[in-house]
């Protein structure tokens, strides 16, 4: 059975990049348009990763990190920050939110995929 992950990103753009690697090695995704949707469907599917935009209508990712976190039900699901906003201080901002891991846009298609596998084969 394949890895889930979670995409949360409000740009379509972004979320079939992130989407066509993943498949591509193997991995089951699902999407979120914001950081509301997003909790939503993390606690339905319980992925084993979630990809976070920052920068989102509704709910920015950081409320969304912090949401997920600090319920029993889903603060095991590793996450990891995107935001395009690559400056001084969003990486550690990120972490403090909650994140396990973080990744400026645009996305870098060749780390992404070994970002993920060094990501799940971590003990939770």
């Amino acid at each position: 059975m394949p890895q889930k992950i979670l995409i949360v990103e409000d740009n379509e753009n972004n979320r079939r990049l992130v989407r066509e690697v993943l498949v591509y090695y193997g991995y089951e995704t699902i999407e979120a348009g914001n950081g509301e949707e997003g909790i939503k469907i993390a606690k339905e599917h319980k992925p084993d990763l979630i990809f976070m935009d920052i920068q989102m209508p509704v709910m920015n990712g950081y409320e969304a990190i912090k949401s997920l976190k600090n319920d029993p039900d889903t603060k095991h699901i590793k996450i990891v920050a995107l935001t395009s906003f690559a400056m001084l201080g969003d990486r550690e901002k990120s972490l403090e939110a909650g994140a396990d891991d973080y990744m400026a846009k645009p996305i870098n298609t060749r780390e992404l995929p070994e970002k993920v596998k060094k990501l799940l084969s971590e003990d939770i």
